[in-house]
């Protein structure tokens, strides 16, 4: 008997030992499995952290936003004095409409036909900016501007320079971190363009305004980062095109006197990173009538315009002194733009 028990208490002991070895491979096994599943996560995070992570040449996303606004309006900013800058911009602008002939004889339709008007206007234009202060920039504008209209009456293509135009931008305050940038600026526009006034019929289109103007500005923008709002406010005067000599409807036009013209605009851009940003941005102008002077004394009236754009941008920085910026732009309005494109970068890489 004491023999058999023995016996049975080895075999006890043996099947404990056996247990508790298996169980210590298991337990090995499963941390052994769980290490690389916990190294993998760990590895992801960390590559997903240095990729947000700002890079050497990275600017700050406040840098990014005033390259952002700069982009979008150059009224919103200003260069150190001494300094140059030269700007690339490129727009394509799309008006489709109908106009409705309606004719009536003794309350009967004599006359009805409708005509579709279609044009395409590319504009290049190439600014140079100069700080004449620390907190006062000089700008010129030269555009070259290629338009294309097809209508039932005309199709044809024009290519020339547009008008020219001579601005200063001017910062009466210092820059805050409390309170916003505010900026006063004033542009005259000279009519170097060809003129609508003077075109002959079927012989071209205009690829200016006709005549002079002078705008003067104000504009608030305040960076948040990552966030900047902006907004502005302009009033245009243009002075009367005289010495016309140009046949509209049966009579000789002479002369033309522009209605003042009110804008404002507001938007936001945001920085999705440290090197792409997007803005939306509204502008609204309201035009008064104006007036067009015939040479047997009569005198008409056009009716009031308003438009309304609605624009998204997209910010991209090539390299710390490039950022590169693309919109597209939504007419509101009949007298605005069905859409609009446009691309801007530096010249000065």
């Amino acid at each position: 008997m004491t023999a058999i028990s023995t016996r049975s208490r080895a075999a006890s002991g043996l099947v404990l030992a056996l247990l508790l070895h298996t169980g210590l491979s298991l337990a090995q096994s499963s941390t052994a499995a769980s290490t690389p599943s916990t190294s993998s996560a760990s590895a992801d995070a960390e590559a997903a952290r240095q990729a947000l992570a700002k890079k050497d040449g990275d600017v700050d996303q406040a840098a990014l936003l005033k390259a952002t606004l700069t982009a979008t309006d150059k009224q919103y900013s200003l260069i150190k004095k001494g300094s140059l800058a030269l700007t690339y911009d490129l727009n394509y602008a799309y008006i489709g409409s109908q106009l409705i002939d309606a004719r009536f004889a003794d309350n009967s339709l004599t006359l009805f036909s409708i005509q579709n008007t279609r044009s395409h206007t590319i504009t290049n234009t190439v600014s140079t900016d100069y700080g004449l202060l620390d907190n006062l920039t000089g700008n010129v504008t030269i555009p070259l501007v290629s338009k294309y209209s097809q209508s039932e009456s005309f199709s044809g293509l024009s290519n020339g320079i547009g008008d020219l135009s001579m601005g200063v931008r001017w910062q009466p305050l210092a820059q805050s971190r409390d309170l916003p940038a505010l900026t006063a600026s004033s542009t005259l526009r000279v009519a170097t363009g060809r003129s609508p006034f003077k075109t002959i019929s079927n012989q071209g289109l205009a690829t200016g305004s006709g005549y002079n103007s002078i705008t003067f500005g104000a504009n608030a923008s305040k960076v948040m980062d990552p966030v900047a709002v902006f907004g502005s406010v302009s009033v245009t005067l243009g002075q009367a095109a005289t010495g016309l000599d140009q046949t509209v409807n049966g009579g000789t036009l002479v002369k033309m006197s522009p209605g003042a013209s009110l804008s404002f605009g507001m938007g936001f851009a945001y920085a999705l990173s440290y090197k792409v940003s997007t803005t939306m941005s509204f502008q609204e102008t309201v035009s008064a009538r104006s007036h067009l002077y015939l040479a047997d004394g009569k005198m008409s009236a056009t009716a009031p315009q308003t438009s309304g754009i609605l624009s998204f941008g997209l910010g991209v920085r090539a390299s710390p002194k490039t950022t590169m910026n693309v919109s597209v732009g939504v007419g509101l309005g009949p007298d605005a733009p069905s859409f609009t494109l446009g691309f801007n970068m530096p010249l000065n890489l």
